[in-house]
């Protein structure tokens, strides 16, 4: 009977293991029809401030060790990765409107349907939600390093529609209307003042 015991959790650890591999997808329709490939190993890193600052773009850097061609695969190929519970969207192949979010991967969530990923806000919802005063009055290069720098902290969340490819930005307008049938939910949003990731995102998260 011990035995058996033994038997079947080691089953069900085997069994955590495959489960807990990561699931690549080269483009949208793979990823909408979960026709991923799967593997055994992943790094995933977040970047540094001055990563961010220096060079741009997303938050995560994903690669695997001694793999060259793989690595640029994942970086310059590869729509998203699913790794265990978490998810990631490759911002080198999605972009708001005609502007570009840069390389690297930002943290994603499924919501009813949609893809909801957390990154600097570009273009017009960049100077919307991050312009400082110090930077609107000094302008050059002196305004535009300081504007700079305040978007290294600043997040946001886009929509990205799986059927259409379409990215729309998460604002107090379309986070309303997400929540139009949440009565409650809407009652507190309203009484919210900020666009940014860490507002939304809990509301987001409450809608899953």
């Amino acid at each position: 009977m011990k035995r058996c015991c033994l038997l079947s959790l080691f089953v069900l650890l085997v069994v955590f293991r495959m489960d807990a591999q990561h699931v690549i997808y080269a483009n949208l329709k793979e990823l909408v029809e979960e026709r991923g490939d799967t593997l055994s190993t992943l790094k995933i890193e977040k970047r540094s401030k001055n990563q961010i600052l220096l060079m741009g773009g997303a938050d995560y850097r994903i690669s695997v060790d001694k793999n060259p061609g793989l690595c640029r695969y994942l970086k310059s190929r590869c729509y998203a990765v699913q790794s265990d519970s978490a998810f990631y969207v490759n911002c080198k192949k999605v972009r708001y409107k005609r502007f570009r979010f840069g390389g690297w991967y930002a943290p994603a969530m499924w919501v009813r349907g949609k893809i909801y990923f957390c990154v600097q806000p570009v273009g017009s919802v960049a100077a919307s939600t991050t312009q400082r005063a110090d930077a609107t009055r000094l302008g050059g290069e002196v305004g535009t390093a300081i504007a700079a720098s305040g978007l290294v902290n600043a997040r946001v969340y886009y929509e990205l529609n799986p059927e259409t490819g379409k990215v729309e930005f998460v604002g107090k307008e379309k986070m309303q209307h997400l929540l139009q049938n949440e009565q409650d939910l809407l009652e507190a949003f309203q009484e919210e003042e900020s666009e940014k990731a860490e507002v939304t995102g809990k509301y987001l998260l409450k809608l899953k």
